[in-house]
């Protein structure tokens, strides 16, 4: 009973989260688009461009990816203390790692961009 209940909760939670979180982001923009059509039949301007820049969101997931990934790998090396092999998963963690920083060089990429075309 035990092991089958795992294996249940593993399932649901593999198709549960990432449901869960498409569905709040659908309803998100969905309330966000009935707020600005209301601000607009109204007769308020509405700015219709988006809420970050390019940069602004190369740089939060930069900074999101590679936090998380430096939590994972330190979680990891704690656990490794008495598991050596838990070592090998921490290697896991350099790849988040890798690809936030490339977001946060995209984002100095863009704003040097951004600088040397406003001269």
């Amino acid at each position: 009973m035990d092991e089958n209940f795992i294996g249940l909760a593993a399932v649901t939670l593999f198709f549960g989260v990432p449901l869960s979180a498409m569905y709040t982001y659908y309803r998100v923009r969905k309330l966000r688009t009935e707020e600005r059509l209301a601000a607009i039949a109204r007769g308020a301007s509405v700015a219709m461009e988006p809420d970050l820049s390019e940069a602004a969101r190369s740089r939060r997931w930069g900074i999101l990816l590679a936090a998380t990934s430096i939590g994972y790998v330190a979680m990891m090396a704690m656990i490794g203390r008495w598991e050596p092999d838990a070592w090998k998963g921490a290697a896991v963690g350099l790849v988040p790692l890798a690809a936030g920083l490339g977001f946060l060089l995209d984002f100095a990429l863009i704003r040097r961009d951004l600088k040397s075309a406003h001269q």
